[in-house]
């Protein structure tokens, strides 16, 4: 199915015709009512707002930019099916990881063999730092990076969630299906882990 283009027949033709600014302010749950009722421009205004969040989580969960692509495309085609049995018991974003979560670990158990991890491009640095404060700082990034790939899966995905998605404990425990007070303990054992890595290593801060 083509998110770009005709979505089935329930698409409402009227509603194209919604000036872009009300479009561009419209909540992200006032949108998943217009996809519920058969909206595919709705469908390309969330997947427009999310799609690169929901790529960037799904790519951390399975260290493959080729099977990420493939997931979230799949997201908001899930989305498109499921708008109209959703409740707003938790944000949107939210809610999308959460079919992005599930998705990547079912396909993950489907496929034994190694995948492809392509590294995300280097962040641009502050102007204002001096090569030796950018290069310090890159170091210690991608130690960092590594350190954070070598925790326990159910550790490095609430660390994944919080720092790398904004998202806050409670959200978290609702993208994973577990209580908040899991998420603190899950989130500070692996702080702690991290700030240990750090600290052996011999960077001068720990986590975060």
């Amino acid at each position: 199915m083509n998110l770009f283009g005709p979505i089935g027949d329930r698409a409402d033709r009227s509603q194209a015709a919604r000036p872009a600014m009300t479009a561009a302010t419209e909540t992200d749950r006032a949108l998943v009512d217009r996809v519920a009722k058969g909206d595919r421009a709705a469908v390309r205004l969330l997947f427009m707002r999310h799609h690169a969040r929901v790529y960037r989580f799904v790519v951390r969960q399975t260290g493959s930019e080729m099977m990420a692509d493939d997931i979230a495309n799949e997201v908001f085609l899930e989305l498109w099916r499921q708008a109209p049995g959703f409740e707003g018991r938790s944000e949107v974003s939210t809610w999308l990881l959460g079919i992005a979560r599930f998705k990547a670990l079912s396909l993950l158990r489907k496929k034994k063999e190694d995948w492809i991890d392509d590294d995300d491009a280097a962040q641009i640095p502050d102007s204002a730092d001096t090569p030796e404060v950018v290069t310090m700082k890159d170091d210690k990034a991608a130690a960092l990076r590594r350190f954070i790939d070598a925790l326990p899966e159910e550790h490095r995905t609430v660390i994944d969630l919080a720092y790398y998605h904004g998202q806050s404990v409670t959200e978290i425990g609702e993208v994973l299906g577990i209580p908040v007070a899991t998420v603190k303990t899950r989130m500070f054992y692996a702080r702690k882990k991290l700030g240990e890595a750090l600290k052996a290593a011999g960077y001068d801060r720990g986590w975060p």
